[in-house]
């Protein structure tokens, strides 16, 4: 970073704190990860000076012939680790990727399914004041009260009543597996197609923990951080029938020149990914993310669903009488991050919620286990129970910092 130093003293010094919270803190958004040095580097590299507006072998600019080398490197990892016939690498992220797929395969106003965003639906699955909401007629669905888990025939009933051309499965906030099958079932039973978005579980799909919807689905989007462990970025799939109108909407449907320099770290990513050591790391996340769930009610708390299949733990904090924007602060005083969320058919704002959410990607990445999961649970706990007694709150910061400092962060050195 010496460069940055010398140049821009005030950039250089926020990457430092940045670093210190980073490596002297637990991170539990499950969104968030920690990239490899190697991914970093690309991501860093000369490969972002240059243009290639188009795909390999078809580009509108010269000198190509490195960049088509690395694109096409990506695509044919991520064939052989999700197996999938077409794959564009290009999307800048999920919500351009989402978007891309709806411009490909519908007309501004047709009808689509998709989970509400209170119910751990993303924004991009129809949230009424959102570019999804607005251009296309979104029907959401919902999970049931009683268990918080979706339910299937119900999905079906709305789906045979409003007779979508899309149906969206995969969410940000649902610690539940998924039936790929039933929803291709539903799909087929009234002519949709099947949209499957695994931003959140592309990882635990990779290392074999989940089953993939690959198999069954039409199209595939997934981000190429979170659980995959990549470069901020994401990726399309789709069965080949559909791969002319996917690249179409991409470039030049709603995206100019690709990030290279992001695309050599998705080539990085998914072929770290195709390692045997990567299946024993999907493995732990699970869990790690089951035994901090356990631990978390043996302490009194609510968990929507009862608990989780996956990384993510979806937390009702309201036999706490904490809200949710409260907790957050308090944890992060600590060292502790995670986010604020929504839950099921909740009462309160989307900005101070009844919920936390949080997940275990990242501290898996510095190799934290079940012993860990332990402290952590003990950990906000603590905090939540004695919200405003900052001097323990300073007790445990230090205790969360002198544990982290055992477990180093990619790329971090302290």
């Amino acid at each position: 970073m010496s460069k940055i130093q010398a140049q821009d003293p005030e950039i250089f010094a926020s990457i430092e704190s940045e670093k210190k919270r980073q490596a002297e803190g637990i991170e539990l958004i499950p969104s968030e990860n920690y990239a490899s040095e190697a991914v970093m580097e690309a991501c860093g590299s000369i490969l972002t000076n240059k243009y290639s507006e188009g795909y390999p072998g078809k580009r509108y600019y010269g000198g190509q012939e490195n960049i088509d080398t690395i694109e096409n490197l990506a695509i044919a990892r991520a064939k052989k680790l999700f197996g999938a016939e077409h794959v564009n690498v290009q999307p800048y992220s999920g919500s351009p990727a989402n978007s891309e797929i709806y411009f490909a395969l519908l007309n501004f106003g047709d009808t689509v399914m998709g989970l509400k965003l209170d119910q751990g639906g993303h924004i991009t699955h129809g949230l009424p004041i959102a570019f999804s909401g607005k251009a296309y007629n979104f029907i959401p669905y919902e999970v049931e009260k009683e268990t918080g888990r979706i339910d299937m025939e119900a999905v079906r009933k709305l789906a045979h009543e409003h007779k979508p051309k899309l149906i969206v499965a995969g969410y940000t906030a649902y610690p539940r597996d998924i039936e790929w099958k039933k929803f291709k079932e539903i799909a087929d039973e009234v002519g949709a197609i099947t949209m499957a978005d695994i931003s959140h579980t592309a990882g635990l799909i990779a290392g074999g923990e989940l089953e993939s919807p690959v198999p069954y689905f039409d199209v595939v989007m997934t981000t190429t951080h979170k659980t995959l462990r990549g470069p901020r970025g994401a990726m399309i799939m789709c069965k080949e029938k559909f791969a002319k109108d996917i690249d179409r909407a991409v470039f030049p449907g709603m995206q100019g020149g690709p990030h290279e320099h992001a695309i050599a770290a998705k080539a990085i990513a998914f072929g770290e990914a195709l390692k045997p050591e990567f299946k024993e790391y999907a493995k732990q996340i699970r869990k790690n993310a089951h035994h901090l769930a356990e631990e978390l009610k043996k302490r009194g708390f609510e968990l929507v669903s009862g608990g989780t299949d996956t990384h993510l733990i979806l937390v009702d904090l309201t036999n706490k009488g904490v809200p949710g924007k409260q907790a957050q602060a308090a944890l992060d005083t600590v060292g502790i991050t995670l986010n604020k969320n929504t839950v099921p058919f909740d009462p309160r704002s989307p900005m101070d919620p009844s919920g936390i959410r949080m997940g275990t990607p990242a501290i898996t990445t510095r190799g934290m286990k079940e012993p860990e999961m332990e402290r952590i649970a003990e950990w906000i706990d603590r905090v939540i129970s004695n919200i405003s007694d900052t001097e323990m709150h300073k007790k445990i910061k230090e205790e969360v910092r002198e544990m982290c400092l055992k477990f180093p962060v990619p790329g971090i050195k302290i």
